[in-house]
């Protein structure tokens, strides 16, 4: 299990520097070379999808599976895998404001960003969620924010269903509606199972 734990933690520092480089680079690749964005937002963006689906998954998995002591520790992945996710969408995020950063700005104050029409508010509520999970996304943040860091992460749930929803429903991809699916029951049962066990601890006391 010593190994095991290593390994996982070995795996996280892999996950942060490709979170790292994917931030330092690709901005530049979206803005300066225009087919990288054609050729691979797809691609990139499933990537941030499958790699948030675990995010979610993991801590509520671990709670169902509470005897199966290979997934507890898989949750210390949430962080590096979360950093990949969010660098991604931050990363589109960065290049509309490097080509276009007046633009970008004030378009946060206008009624059209925020419309439901072409599905714009789902989009930019991932985006918006994006940025502040990754900025949060430290142990700085966690001493500076005390309790209020917890309520920011939770916006996980926002950045996750917003971006799914969005990718489905502009693009009818049926892997994000498969995780959403997925991600709601395994979530719902954790939340039983979780109730059900605080019942059974204070009925004994």
């Amino acid at each position: 299990m010593k190994r095991y734990i290593t390994t996982i933690k070995y795996l996280q520092n892999i996950l942060l520097g490709i979170g790292v480089l994917t931030l330092m680079s690709m901005p530049l690749l979206v803005v300066f070379i225009p087919d990288f964005s054609r050729t691979y937002s797809t691609q990139l963006y499933e990537i941030a999808h499958a790699t948030v689906f675990f995010v979610m998954l993991i801590r509520p998995l671990a709670d169902i599976m509470t005897g199966v002591t290979f997934v507890r520790p898989l949750v210390i992945l949430r962080k590096g895998f979360g950093v990949v996710s969010a660098s991604i969408v931050v990363s589109f995020a960065l290049a509309k404001l490097i080509m276009d950063p007046l633009g970008y700005m004030t378009g946060f104050f206008t009624r059209e960003y925020w419309s439901l029409t072409d599905y714009a508010l789902y989009a930019h509520l991932a985006d918006v969620t994006a940025i502040l999970l990754l900025v949060t996304s430290n142990n700085f943040s966690k001493r500076i924010l005390g309790p209020l860091w917890k309520w920011i992460q939770r916006l996980s749930y926002v950045y996750f269903y917003a971006s799914a929803f969005y990718v489905f429903a502009t693009f009818g991809t049926i892997s994000v509606f498969v995780y959403m699916f997925i991600i709601t029951v395994v979530t719902l049962t954790a939340f039983l199972v979780n109730t059900i066990n605080r019942l059974s601890i204070k009925r004994t006391l």
